[in-house]
């Protein structure tokens, strides 16, 4: 088995939104398909001397010996495909994305392989619908080159590639033969400093023009709830429906509003049931985090139309919560800031009884970075509740007061935090300070939050603590309902 090595640029394409396509008319979209690639994608390659290394049935990866090679033959393919594409309407156009790096490669067998490899199709991912995406590298070799224009998006966390890589997008139609005048391109905006959401219009398809009301009261409904959840950024109304009755592609709605995630959706009826499906998508790659459908029936619309808003708002904090804590386990320790540390702190928390010391650490040198940081100040006191409930505490009575310690700073910056508030409530309820006054603490966290599972349990603890068992065990059915997962520490 013979293994080299080369300097090559590295061209990966797909087609975006191939299994709609697919799904809407798979004879004709393969038969299109194979004529595209005939007519306008082989010939490119050909002209140009690359080499096809694979295709998939919606991809394929090309190896070229020159930068300026494999930029020509990319957007010669997307200015023909644009063409091509002027009478087509939007949801029935084949459309590629393609992305280009250049870099070391190994050759095994005539496949490549290695870092460069896939930081292309990471590129390719990130790229529109008849778009081009580049890595700095590629963007430097070609500069002066060719006569196109480089859009930079600055750097970018690219799915398991270890360092950031600095984008550029190519701004197509700049500088060719297409009589169409050039598009602006959209204005880029940078992510919050916290967990980003837009709710995009949901789309009806019953065929009757009286069901619009309904599904933009759902989000209108799931956007209300969503930004009772204090840590998440959450797009207005009047933003996200500037997409209504548009096909999107939802990186660019990620860029375009400035968010990192985006939930789309359906309604359908049938006679006097409904459906409605909804989905939660990483707008900067593409991946689908959660799915899911709700059915009911019209006769109590809105009644069900809360029951969506609410459960969808309490499975998309612990999904978005976990999508955060990935994210931050990727950074390097040495780059890490106070969130980041809470985020490791609160994920080790889950993963074992036996990590709880080690979550406490991290929650401290949270602290230690930010003496005021609600959310911390909260996790500490519920780590040291957790010790001390397990008899893992090596030092009872000071474990017990630097917990009563960080509970107390936790309120009094909590503001309208409900995890801070819940977190803080607990820890002190377990120690029996004025339990009457931590549930009231509880109960205005869920009246700010209610789709706050795990709200909902802890609420439960104290009820049963405070002699309710009743109360205990609907408020434990609500929380169940909305998925929550009881602390190993607890139970």
């Amino acid at each position: 088995m013979s293994q080299t090595r080369r300097l090559a640029a590295i061209l990966a394409a797909d087609v975006a939104g191939y299994s709609r396509l697919i799904g809407a008319d798979e004879e004709g979209t393969l038969n299109r398909l194979r004529s595209i690639r005939t007519e306008v994608v082989n010939p490119s390659i050909v002209q140009y001397r690359g080499r096809i290394v694979k295709t998939t049935g919606d991809g394929l990866l090309v190896e070229f010996s020159s930068v300026v090679d494999a930029l020509r033959c990319a957007t010669e393919i997307q200015n023909a495909m644009a063409e091509g594409n002027a009478g087509v309407a939007a949801e029935e156009r084949i459309e590629f994305r393609i992305g280009i790096n250049v870099g070391d490669i190994v050759v095994e067998d005539g496949d490549i392989f290695g870092d460069s490899v896939n930081v292309a199709a990471r590129l390719e991912g990130l790229a529109d619908p008849g778009g081009i995406c580049v890595s700095a590298r590629v963007q430097e070799d070609a500069a002066g080159k060719l006569e196109v224009a480089f859009d930079d998006l600055g750097e970018q966390r690219l799915k398991n590639i270890a360092r950031p890589i600095r984008v550029y997008r190519i701004r197509l139609g700049q500088h060719s033969n297409l009589t169409a005048p050039p598009v602006e391109a959209a204005p880029i905006l940078p992510l919050p400093d916290k967990p980003s959401i837009a709710v995009l219009p949901f789309q009806n398809m019953s065929g009757d023009p009286d069901q619009e009301y309904f599904a933009d009261g759902i989000v209108e409904e799931i956007i209300t709830a969503l930004s009772r959840i204090r840590w998440l950024f959450v797009i207005a109304r009047n933003s996200s429906f500037t997409y209504k009755g548009r096909v999107i592609d939802v990186k660019q709605v990620g860029r375009e509003l400035g968010v990192r995630y985006v939930l789309e959706g359906s309604v359908r009826k049938s006679g006097q049931r409904i459906r409605i499906t909804g989905q939660l998508i990483d707008a900067l790659t593409g991946t689908h985090l959660w799915a899911d459908r709700f059915d009911g029936s019209l006769e109590d619309i809105f009644e069900f139309q809360d029951k969506v808003a609410v459960s969808v708002a309490g499975v998309i904090e612990p999904t978005l919560q976990a999508a955060e804590i990935r994210r931050s386990s990727e950074r390097p320790t040495n780059d890490l800031t106070a969130y980041d540390l809470y985020l490791r702190a609160y994920a080790m928390f889950w993963s074992s009884a036996r990590h709880i010391p080690e979550a406490l650490r991290l929650t401290k040198q949270a602290i230690a970075r930010d003496p005021r940081y609600g959310p911390a100040l909260a996790w500490a006191a519920y780590c040291y509740v957790a010790l001390l409930h397990g008899n893992r505490s090596e030092n009872r009575e000071a474990d017990r007061r630097e917990c009563i310690d960080f509970a107390r700073r936790a309120l009094q910056v909590a503001g309208d935090d409900p995890g801070v508030l819940t977190n803080a409530a607990y820890a002190l309820a377990y120690f029996s300070e004025d339990i009457g006054a931590m549930m009231a603490l509880v109960d205005r966290a869920l009246a700010i939050n209610p789709s706050f599972a795990r709200g909902w349990y802890i609420s439960a603890i104290i009820k049963l603590w405070a002699a309710q068992p009743d109360v205990a065990i609907e408020h434990v059915e609500v929380s169940m309902r909305l998925h929550a997962r009881p602390s190993p520490a607890m139970v």
